[in-house]
């Protein structure tokens, strides 16, 4: 019998445009679902699904390319995405160049935010999932447990995180060239989950006064407020009560959008000459889009945050070439280490 292949296959924000990546994200009441869908799948003997804001990845153990090329139609016949389109703008890579590219994104490589820290915890939770589905096997634990020692090597032995610019900082510098000092200005978080924590603590960090958080569920944005010194106000107030803001941060796991443009119009309506700054940080976006062609109002979302940090590249350059060198080395021995389990190719 032949031996499995380790696989790569997904789609990120190096190909995939902001628009696409909301159709392709597993939200985490359909994730359940659809690894009950792929573990049914023949020729796929282990697998782990990483969903991110920036990414849907597929890693795993198949008898075939034919087996991957299954797992691809199955998910995107659940996602209702063409198949054709996944193709053109996905990832499929097996074997060494696999294993590099989980070295790469659990050392935070590849993300939008070089050398962002959040990622590494990311992928172990997509590891620990795979295993509590018992969907892992002697090759995905081995190569996870691996990605994890090398990840952190990568970080301590490299300055790919100093002078490093996150999400949650380019947004409060923005909202500081915007309004100046912060200290009066009021800020609403949409979302109790660890990004908008890291957001919100960020503004506070830089001296804003008066935080606000929103959530689906009263009791986690109660939570989060006591945890932030801050208030919570019940959701179904959002709509009514945002023109009271300044600073709105989208960062829910909503499956479509919380603030319409019929919201942003009448909270602008409302404010008289001041602006109204959305930060959208949430993968399908919170804001609808539209509102950025309204008057006084400025909209970020995470594509757009990127593209600021970006300019903080090249100072790093050097570190980040010699970070994937001990990538590429650490990912060929541990090739040699494990070929004899997942040899061939897709």
């Amino acid at each position: 019998m032949s031996s499995p292949v380790f696989f790569l296959l997904g789609a990120s924000h190096h190909r995939t445009p902001l628009d696409l990546r909301e159709k392709l994200a597993l939200s985490p009441e359909r994730l359940p679902a659809f690894h009950q869908t792929a573990s049914t799948l023949p020729g796929i003997r282990e697998l782990a699904v990483l969903n991110t804001c920036n990414r849907v990845e597929f890693y795993g153990t198949a008898d075939s390319p034919e087996a991957v090329d299954r797992l691809r139609e199955a998910f995107c016949g659940f996602q209702g995405f063409p198949a054709g389109t996944f193709t053109n703008i996905g990832n499929r890579v097996a074997g060494q160049a696999a294993i590099e590219h989980l070295l790469t994104v659990a050392s935070g490589l590849d993300s939008q935010m070089l050398g962002e820290t959040e990622i590494l915890g990311q992928v172990k939770d997509a590891y620990a999932a795979a295993q509590e589905r018992r969907t892992t096997g002697p090759v995905l634990n081995r190569v996870f447990q691996k990605a994890f020692q090398h990840a952190k090597y990568v970080r301590t032995h490299t300055a790919i995180t100093e002078g490093q610019i996150s999400v949650a900082n380019v947004a409060v510098d923005l909202a500081m060239k915007i309004f100046g000092d912060l200290s009066t200005t009021r800020i609403l978080l949409l979302g109790a989950g660890e990004i908008g924590e890291k957001t919100a603590k960020a503004f506070q960090s830089r001296g804003a006064g008066s935080l606000t958080v929103a959530s689906r569920t009263l009791g986690r944005a109660m939570e989060l407020a006591t945890t932030l010194d801050a208030t919570a106000l019940p959701w179904e107030h959002v709509s009514s009560r945002l023109s009271e803001y300044s600073v709105v941060v989208g960062s829910t796991a909503a499956p479509d959008v919380v603030v319409t443009l019929a919201d942003a119009e009448a909270a602008i309506k409302k404010r008289s000459a001041d602006p109204l700054f959305f930060i959208d940080l949430a993968l399908p976006r919170d804001i609808d889009a539209a509102v950025a062609g309204l008057d006084n109002v400025f909209l970020y979302n995470l594509d757009d945050l990127a593209r600021i940090a970006d300019e903080n590249l090249a100072a790093r350059a050097a570190e980040v070439v010699h970070a994937r060198r001990i990538v590429a080395e650490k990912a060929a021995s541990l090739w040699r280490q494990i070929e004899p389990q997942a040899g061939g190719g897709l």
